[in-house]
């Protein structure tokens, strides 16, 4: 919106312009915010929640070469040997592996002496003979003959008593063992006896020289986490100590829109009401605020203007406007509004200019 004149006679602006406005002053903490109070005693720490499972072991690295051994030192004395434990029960016997392979026949020891013979059984029938060849003279014996188709077996006449045992012949080497049969499973370990007494400690020889250690494999795999147990119960909490200094300087100063508390343009505004003050002083109705301390503040405005007008509002120190605060209105209505940090001494005095 704007206003143009289509007349030839000579326009005036008015100077008065209704508004409301608002300032507030922060000082920063001083030095920091002052020194922390002393923390509270620690409360008893709570019941500690049942572990979460164990995540699965990574893969094992491959084990580091073995550093030589150490020279063996002195063995120590023997301590008494403990009670035997009752033997556990006996796993069932394995599957018999196949058997080995036959060594060769041990020599035949000599022939016992005969025994007494037996009553004969009565003949079987006998079959019927061969061709007897004709007798040769006795040479040495030839290599036996096959042996001719054997007749029928007679009845076998009882068995007459049996003689005495001869001597036993020595007994023939031993042929090789045969292949082991496969390990059959090995039957459940008995209940294990109970340990006999520990025979005193031999002194320990000294020390062999530790090998190079070697590389250390790849960690495995992290398992995953296991559910967290329970949360303790929280202890009682500490006696709180004593509050330190924070944000101790600040004001707040405002005015309403009132047609009787218009400014006029090139003035600073004048607050009306007070807000919550610590540290800073204003007069209701006055238009300045002085700060109490040396340090760095932080200031805000809001200025609502209600009618058109080309004006600047700045904020102003000692006087002075601080350009870096200046706000045009540009013949606009509405709400504007800035804020700055600024260093400032005791004793300085902040307004709110419009010009």
């Amino acid at each position: 919106m704007s206003l143009v004149n289509i007349t030839s006679a000579e326009v005036f602006y008015s100077a008065i312009v209704p508004l409301s406005a608002s300032l507030i002053i922060v000082q920063d903490d001083i030095a920091g915010g002052g020194p922390t109070g002393p923390t509270g005693d620690t409360g008893p720490t709570g019941a500690t929640g049942p572990t979460g499972d164990t995540g699965p072991t990574g893969d094992t690295g491959p084990t580091g070469d073995t550093g030589p051994t150490g020279d063996t030192g002195p063995t120590g004395d023997t301590g008494p040997t403990g009670d035997t434990g009752p033997i556990g029960d006996t796993g069932p016997t394995g599957d018999t592996g196949p058997t080995g392979d036959t060594g060769p026949t041990g020599d035949t020891g000599p022939t016992g002496d005969t025994g007494p013979t037996g009553d004969t059984g009565p003949t079987g029938d006998t079959g019927p003979t061969g061709d007897t060849g004709p007798t040769g003279d006795t040479g040495p014996t030839g290599d036996t003959g096959p042996t001719g188709d054997t007749g029928p077996t007679g009845d076998t006449g009882p068995t007459g008593d049996t003689g005495p045992t001869g001597d036993t012949g020595p007994t023939g080497d031993t042929g090789p063992t045969g292949d082991t049969g496969p390990t059959g499973d090995t039957g459940p370990t008995g209940d294990t006896g109970p340990t006999g007494d520990t025979g005193p400690t031999g002194d320990t020889g000294p020390t062999g020289d530790t090998g190079p250690t070697g590389d250390t494999g790849p960690t495995g795999d992290t398992g995953p986490t296991g559910d967290t147990g329970p949360t303790g119960d929280t202890g009682p909490t500490g006696d709180t100590g004593p509050t330190g200094p924070g944000i101790t300087v600040f004001g707040y100063a405002y005015n309403p829109v009132d047609p009787e508390l218009a400014n006029e343009l090139g003035s600073d505004i004048t607050f009306n009401t007070n807000g919550p003050m610590s540290g800073i002083t204003h007069t209701v109705g006055s238009t300045q605020i002085t700060v109490p301390n040396t340090g760095i503040y932080m200031i805000s405005y809001s200025v609502v203007i209600t009618n058109n007008v080309d004006a600047i509002i700045s904020i102003a120190v000692n006087g002075f406007a601080i350009a870096s605060t200046s706000t045009p209105t540009q013949l606009l209505t509405g709400d504007y509004s800035d804020s700055a940090i600024l260093s400032l001494n005791a004793g300085d005095i902040v307004t709110l200019r419009i010009e």
